[in-house]
């Protein structure tokens, strides 16, 4: 009993933290309808959201600050940087040549991917549970999406090599995140990788754009505020703590939840249909999810 409950608390900050990372794709549906660019959205969004981090990382120190070298601050760097800036980058730029369909399916690689990564670099072993709980997510997300596969668009592979690099990115982010949560708690580590993170973003826009950003209209505002508290600071910190008690690889597979709760979100906020193979394909995802927390629970 005292192993499963912090198991199952896990498994519920996981799936919290993904449906409210997958809330971002509906509210940047909505903020589309007032003629915004992505990378002004997103820059609202970080510009938002990086006050709050600031004011966290200030009032929380690390939490084994005896553990701590000073190359984990450089590999602190190197995780924010491709995390959540790098990743949303690729897939940014992958979207101009592909589908969203097919970019949800190859984005969906990266449990996969997180325990190769543990495998080859932390050692860690892969079980059979996960083994199957990935090939039951990837099976049900390839479903969910396989109707909304085109490939009428030109540079088709180079669209798929930037969303695999996206996948890829955000993959190694995760592992980073397992190897250094315990050196320095899930809120600081957060914190200070998503302070990076902005200031990546916030660098590219002064070097690359310096587009007016006060002539959009209020609901824009509104808007980027709700993305920046509710599917950005909040999940973020769930997703780390979670990741502190399940760690990256079992995380990485609860995150093929997340195009299944866009689904679901977009169906009762945005008037969006649901085909009957996309709830098909949803049972499936949710059924993998479930492997991962029917098994802990034997432990």
């Amino acid at each position: 009993m005292q192993k499963k409950q912090p198991i199952l608390f896990g498994v519920i900050l996981a799936i919290i933290g993904v449906i409210l990372f997958s809330a971002k794709a509906v509210m940047v549906k909505i903020a589309y309808k007032f003629d915004i660019s992505s990378e002004h959205l997103l820059l609202f969004r970080m510009l938002f959201s990086l006050p709050f981090y600031f004011v966290i990382a200030t009032l929380n120190k690390p939490s084994n600050p005896e553990k701590i070298r000073k190359t984990d601050y450089l590999w602190i760097v190197f995780f924010g940087f491709v995390g959540y800036y790098l990743a949303s980058y690729f897939d940014f730029l992958g979207l101009q040549y592909i589908k969203a369909g097919l970019e949800r399916i190859i984005l969906f690689v990266y449990p996969t991917l997180v325990i190769i990564i543990s495998r080859i670099f932390l050692k860690d072993k892969i079980t059979k549970q996960q083994l199957v709980a990935i090939i039951t997510t990837y099976i049900g997300v390839v479903i969910t999406f396989w109707q909304e596969l085109q490939l009428d668009s030109t540079n088709v592979s180079l669209g798929v090599l930037l969303i695999f690099l996206s996948a890829l990115t955000y993959a190694t982010y995760l592992v980073g995140s397992g190897w250094l949560i315990p050196k320095f708690g899930a809120i600081t580590f957060t914190s200070y990788a998503m302070i990076v993170s902005s200031l990546c973003i916030i660098i590219q826009y002064l070097v690359f754009d310096r587009g007016n950003l006060i002539n959009y209209s209020s609901e824009i505002y509104v808007l980027a505020i709700l993305m920046a508290f509710f599917s950005t600071i909040i999940p973020s910190y769930l997703i780390s703590y979670a990741i502190a008690r399940l760690g990256a690889s079992n995380v990485a597979i609860i995150g093929s939840l997340g195009p299944i709760s866009t689904i679901i979100l977009a169906f009762f906020l945005l008037n969006e249909s649901v085909s009957s193979l996309q709830i098909i394909g949803s049972a499936i995802v949710i059924l993998g999810i479930y492997s991962i927390t029917r098994n802990s629970k034997k432990k």
